[in-house]
């Protein structure tokens, strides 16, 4: 859970131990951080500001993309066979799983967007 709170008593920064005098916090993880201390392991993207989800695993803080892209489950289109990943949107039609760019029509090619008949 991620929240900014206003600061009533100064608290010190889980990321870099310093007291945070900042006007504004973040709480996360139940430990207080500086604004600019919350940040993905991996792309060093503020966390405070993507949004108020963020992902734990193997002692690690990330966003949901990076989470996605080191953790997530991978598959294969059923048009074109080629990997998925994880993070990459997708349609589906029943049990298959498709690139966006390969859910189209068999005959003309014609892509199908979201709520097409096909």
């Amino acid at each position: 859970m991620l929240s900014v709170q206003p600061d009533t008593k100064p608290k010190g920064c889980a990321g870099c131990n310093r007291k945070i005098k900042d006007r504004y916090l973040l709480k996360a993880l139940d430990k207080y951080w500086h604004e600019d201390c919350l940040k993905c392991a991996c792309c060093d993207c503020r966390l405070g500001e993507v949004g108020s989800t963020l992902y734990t695993k193997a002692n690690l803080i990330l966003c949901r993309r990076d989470y996605l892209r080191l953790f997530g489950v991978t598959g294969n289109c059923a048009a074109c066979s080629k990997l998925i990943p994880a993070f990459e949107m997708v349609m589906r039609a029943k049990d298959n799983v498709y690139h966006l760019d390969c859910f189209a029509c068999q005959l003309c090619n014609q892509r199908f967007c979201v709520g097409d008949k096909f």
